[in-house]
């Protein structure tokens, strides 16, 4: 018997500081709450870099899917005047430039360890946490996760819906830091004084084997293996990355997906 029940867009998304940006297929859509109290309501079709080769590469799909995620990003503060990014935050602005400036000064001082490296990664993530203890950013977070699983479920109580997902992108966030230092690692050990251009096509390696990682654990979700890989994730919402949203910012992120439902062709 064929399945008679109606299929679901794969659908994922991103915390705002006042509302929620939620990525479809081939758009966006986003809800902000307006400094009045009103919902501001957007969507638009999402830009594609290079739809064949993300298809027919597995290895640079993940970078791909990512740049276009930041192109987005743009494109919402354009057209929702209201809308305010993550990292909109004069503290999260300087935290990025001090971690920048520190770890490279790190790298040139030091010899290639792990400990350098673990430490390296660890204070690159400080401009994450910072943004973080906005308390409505992690909220959103939260709302953004029960809002999508409960689309997926069809359920009608969203609040009900547990706040972390195992599709977040903290599942990337060890795997990622791991790689980034293994990876440097063995990049200085065989390479005297290696370019930042070097530098770069390593962290991408990396990043292209943690997002093959992630989309495996997806595809045999409930697997031990699968299981393992998403617990720090998991741990990583749980603990500071998502909070329990109010009803106003659960009815936010009720707007922003029924935007990219109606935004959205019929799967």
């Amino acid at each position: 018997m064929a399945d008679s029940k109606p299929k679901k867009l794969r659908l994922g998304g991103m915390a705002l500081r006042n509302g929620l940006l939620v990525h479809g297929p081939t758009h966006w859509a986003a809800a902000v709450r307006r400094p009045d109290g009103s919902i501001e309501v957007g969507s638009e079709r999402k830009p594609e870099l290079v739809p064949d080769l993300v298809a027919k590469v597995p290895g640079l799909r993940g970078p791909v899917k990512l740049a276009e995620s930041m192109l987005v990003l743009p494109l919402v503060r354009k057209r929702m005047r209201a809308a305010r990014l993550p990292f909109e935050d004069r503290r999260v602005i300087v935290a990025t430039a001090s971690t920048l400036a520190l770890s490279s000064l790190m790298r040139r001082r030091g010899p290639a360890t792990a400990a350098r490296e673990g430490l390296i990664q660890a204070i690159g993530a400080v401009p994450a946490v910072i943004a973080l203890t906005d308390r409505d950013l992690a909220a959103y977070h939260g709302a953004e996760h029960k809002a999508i699983a409960a689309y997926e479920q069809g359920i009608d109580d969203v609040a009900s819906v547990p706040k972390e997902h195992d599709r977040c992108g903290s599942n990337l966030v060890v795997p990622m830091m791991l790689l980034s230092a293994a990876g440097t690692i063995l990049l200085e050990r065989l390479v005297d004084k290696p370019s930042n251009v070097t530098r770069a096509v390593v962290s991408l390696a990396g990043a292209s084997l943690a997002v093959e990682a992630f989309a495996w654990s997806d595809r045999h979700h409930g697997e031990p293996l699968a299981e393992a890989f998403h617990t720090p994730g998991r741990e990583i919402q749980r603990l500071l990355a998502t909070k329990e949203p109010s009803p106003e910012q659960l009815e936010v992120s009720l707007a922003a997906m029924a935007e990219i439902l109606r935004a959205e062709p019929a799967p």
